[in-house]
């Protein structure tokens, strides 16, 4: 067992572990550490490329399997955020019919497509546009990933923390306040806190869905937009599925695409074959788009429901949804003034969405700094 020491310790580096490194060291405080279990960094935000197969950092023909959207107009930090990076954005596109299945039976309907207000936005390389931003700005050293946090002691004027590598080694870490950039349920399920979390507290976070935990997406990629030549925006509503929801998801400058939520619930799709869910997912596209839906570049499925490091038990059988925030620390007792939550579920805004990453995070450093009054060094 290997003993490291630091001031603050974030445990996650997706959108929102890594906006709180950077915030750290724009106050001038480095002496941190960011742990992440993955092997890569972006935790939700996760893109897969043109060419088939996961995207590397810095890519721009690449294609959102997390979040994809966002709405400058009243997420008004993260558009800050994404303008001082120097990140372009675009509308997602809109143009044309949408097409609705409603029985097995019947064909596809064509019919006005929606046009939403204010306007969904996406960024130029997808989301993963915005995690490569923050990655480049900090120090290299003070990233590591896989490490996977299994507990947590409150001991004496400190906590210490135990990560594990691949290989079952472990490291503990000895640190001021712990930043925990993963998801509630996530954190409560997963790590071992020592003593225990407030029976109130933790009964929040185990009842705090997920975002994105029991979805998953297909992403079909093309060499044209063809669905935009027949007059079709691309959106698509279905009962017949597997997919329930479809999108266009071409990136200007690169290839075109589509993308579409699954319909079919987590614990069913984990029984199929992926080979096989493709399939139908080509030929649902088929039946809505033409036969040169049929035969994609590319694909990809991301089940976020067999992700260990998104879903737990308790996300498989609902569906997520944007709901309250439960508390980001404890108001009393051993961990009060210890540890902060910071992934995007723990948003007073925006639970859930990208957005509510920027501000969680934003809120916990603040909440760090107060409590053990930090001091650049």
């Amino acid at each position: 067992m290997v003993s490291r020491n630091a001031r603050i310790a974030i445990v996650g580096a997706g959108l929102s572990g890594l906006y709180a490194a950077s915030l750290l060291e724009r106050r001038g405080i480095r002496d941190y550490v960011l742990l992440e279990a993955r092997d890569v960094l972006g935790g939700r935000i996760a893109s897969f490329s043109a060419l088939g197969h996961a995207a590397t950092a810095d890519a721009i023909d690449r294609f959102d399997l997390g979040p994809t959207w966002f709405w400058p107009g009243y997420q008004r930090e993260l558009n800050q955020l994404v303008n001082a990076l120097g990140l372009e954005q675009f509308e997602q596109f809109e143009t044309g019919d949408m097409l609705v299945e409603r029985l097995s039976d019947e064909p596809p309907t064509r019919t006005r497509g929606y046009v939403s207000s204010p306007a969904s936005m996406r960024l130029i390389g997808g989301m993963g546009a915005l995690i490569d931003a923050l990655r480049r700005a900090l120090e290299p050293a003070r990233i590591l990933t896989g490490q996977t946090v299994r507990r947590l002691r409150s001991v004496d004027a400190h906590v210490e923390l135990d990560s594990e590598d691949a290989a079952g080694r472990v490291t503990t870490w000895r640190v001021e306040h712990v930043l925990l950039a993963l998801p509630p349920r996530l954190a409560e399920d997963r790590i071992e806190f020592m003593p225990a979390l407030p029976q109130a507290l933790a009964r929040q976070w185990r009842g705090t869905a997920t975002w994105m935990a029991p979805h998953a997406k297909y992403i079909a990629i093309y060499d044209t937009p063809f669905w935009r030549e027949q007059g079709l925006s691309g959106e698509a509503r279905s009962a017949r599925g597997p997919l329930g929801e479809i999108h266009d998801a071409c990136m200007p400058g690169g290839s075109a695409a589509l993308f579409g939520f699954f319909g079919v619930p987590s614990r069913v799709r984990k029984n199929v074959p992926e080979d096989v869910l493709r399939t139908h997912c080509r030929a649902q596209f088929t039946r809505l788009f033409g036969p040169q839906a049929s035969a994609p570049r590319a694909e990809v499925i991301k089940d976020w429901a067999q992700d260990p490091y998104t879903a737990t038990a308790a996300d498989v059988d609902v569906a997520a949804h944007h709901g309250e925030p439960p508390a980001a620390t404890a108001e009393s007792g051993p961990w009060h003034g210890r540890m902060t939550g910071i992934a995007s579920e723990w948003s007073p805004q925006f639970p859930g969405y990208v957005a509510g990453a920027i501000e969680a995070a934003d809120l916990g450093v603040q909440a760090a700094l107060g409590a053990i009054r930090l001091t650049p060094r």
